[in-house]
């Protein structure tokens, strides 16, 4: 994260609660319409495999700590 983002979270945080829907809005002024992403993604099934060997193992991979 840059500097400037984790400068605004921080300054956000400190906004009192009256004055969060104006600056809500100016910065909705700021952005941008995202444009509409493709589905799927274009990295989606790039992995060879029908996902069922993952499947079969979600109890032991969760038990080693996987995604943690």
């Amino acid at each position: 994260m840059s500097a400037e983002r984790d400068e605004l979270l921080r300054l956000v945080e400190e906004l009192p609660e009256e004055e969060v829907p104006q600056a809500l809005a100016d910065v909705r002024r700021h952005l941008r319409p995202v444009r509409e992403r493709p589905w799927p993604p274009a990295w989606f099934g790039s992995i060879e495999g029908d996902g069922t060997a993952v499947g079969a193992r979600s109890e032991e991979l969760l038990r080693e700590g996987f995604g943690q």
